[in-house]
């Protein structure tokens, strides 16, 4: 997926954002709030994929993972085996709701989501089965 990587780089280059981390993320916050009122409807796709690839590899390069097309078509970044996000519908919020569904929010959300997929879940199909006590 190096055209997702290009894309990304291609959207630093424009803003001017020496490294693909937190900073970014929050730079990247305020041009869409800055530049939401003037993406035209059909501009948005265009818009919301560039950004999209770019917040996608600021949460590669700070939280891991990579890029991957699951199972029905969906590209998103897959971090650990176990956590899929996808950027691009975080974009697509912001530029709809503004900074209420910020993609920093996401950003920021991503420790505590890691954290909480990486605790082992019983198995709730698999029968515990009852203590027993002995009495004397």
């Amino acid at each position: 997926m190096k055209e997702l990587r290009s894309a990304a780089e291609a959207v630093q280059q424009n803003l001017n954002i020496p490294s693909l981390n937190g900073g970014a993320v929050s730079k990247l916050t305020e041009f869409i709030d800055r530049e939401r009122a003037s993406v035209n409807h059909e501009a948005r796709p265009v818009v919301i994929n560039a950004l999209g690839c770019f917040l996608g590899e600021c949460i590669i390069r700070s939280f891991g993972g990579h890029w991957h097309r699951d199972a029905s078509g969906l590209v998103g970044v897959q971090i650990a085996g176990y956590t899929f996000t996808n950027p691009f519908s975080y974009v697509e919020r912001q530029l709809v709701h503004g900074a209420a569904e910020s993609v920093m929010v996401l950003f920021l959300s991503l420790p505590t989501r890691l954290a909480a997929a990486a605790v082992p879940r019983r198995r709730t199909w698999i029968p515990v089965p009852s203590r027993r006590t002995t009495s004397s």
